[in-house]
């Protein structure tokens, strides 16, 4: 099984305010994290790097030592690739793995009635993102921007979602919250031809201090809208309990049939702590998004 992922600097990290062996190791991760959420093992990955000639010794060496660290905690190899000169910074990466046939999770599985679930918590590193590049310091507020510099991957989840090992398979759809909660559950529907009801009060939102919340920063938001979490987004038949997970999981919501009148029109509508049910649009990342 193979996936690539662009990390590129201006659009993905700033060469001079992100840590060199940050940006190496999120390089890697975020590409990882595509077959963490088909349910794969890591096994190898091939890098084609072009950067400028400034950017070659330390910086490089930084960026190098990074993507070792991340390799060696995914069980990866390099196995190839290239560098050239280029006037920026611009990383292509390859990743590969295995998985037993029939056990790969993909976005077209959700059926109505299953079960919306997601591990971990969600906006940690969005609210990083936001508090590092208000401080240029990974020093500062370092609960919140490690997982923005070093994502951990649930590498181990996905391979128990697929059922191996003798288990019976757990998911039916599955995708990683890179891009945020609202972006990524609709790519859900669309692949599977469904609609989503999620629940505010369920969704495992990043917990803030008060100086935080009163900033400007809000938890749902965060959850609902920020992306690089690298958590697995899935949706299951039966109930998922954390022991049969193998990590954190919290039930979020329900999949729908996409009829006339569901939803109200919308692929996903969110049910407010009021009560109040309303549409929820995909507003997390999208490179093609037009700046308001």
């Amino acid at each position: 099984m193979l996936s690539s992922d662009s990390f590129l600097e201006g659009v993905h990290f700033l060469a001079d305010v992100h840590p060199t062996r940050a940006v190496g190791y999120k390089a890697l991760a975020r590409a990882t994290s595509d077959l963490a959420a088909m349910g794969a093992q890591p096994r190898f990955f091939m890098l084609n790097l072009a950067l400028p000639a400034s950017r070659t010794g330390r910086w490089m060496d930084g960026l190098l030592a990074g993507m070792a660290s991340a390799a060696r905690r995914f069980g990866m190899v390099l196995i190839g690739g290239d560098t050239s000169q280029y006037p920026s910074i611009v990383m292509s990466i390859t990743v590969g793995g295995v998985a037993d046939v029939g056990h790969i999770l993909t976005r077209s599985g959700a059926r109505p009635g299953d079960g919306i679930y997601v591990s971990g918590t969600l906006g940690a590193a969005q609210c990083g993102l936001e508090l590092f590049l208000r401080s240029r310091s990974a020093k500062r507020n370092a609960t919140f921007v490690r997982p923005h510099l070093y994502p951990r991957i649930p590498i181990e989840l996905g391979r128990r979602l697929t059922g191996t090992d003798a288990r019976a398979r757990i998911a039916s759809a599955a995708i990683d919250t890179s891009d945020g909660l609202s972006t990524d559950l609709s790519h859900i529907c669309r692949a599977s031809g469904v609609c989503a009801r999620i629940f505010a009060e369920k969704i495992p939102c990043v917990n803030l201090p008060p100086r935080l919340q009163y900033g400007g920063f809000d938890p749902l938001k965060l959850a609902l809208h920020g992306g690089e979490d690298y958590q697995i987004l899935f949706t299951a038949k039966g109930p998922v309990e954390s022991r049969d997970a193998g990590l954190k999981v919290t039930r979020i919501g329900e999949i729908l049939p996409r009829r006339h009148g569901e939803c109200r029109g919308a692929l996903i509508e969110i049910v407010h702590r009021s009560g109040r049910t309303a549409r929820l649009a995909p507003r997390g990342w999208d490179s093609f998004r037009k700046k308001q």
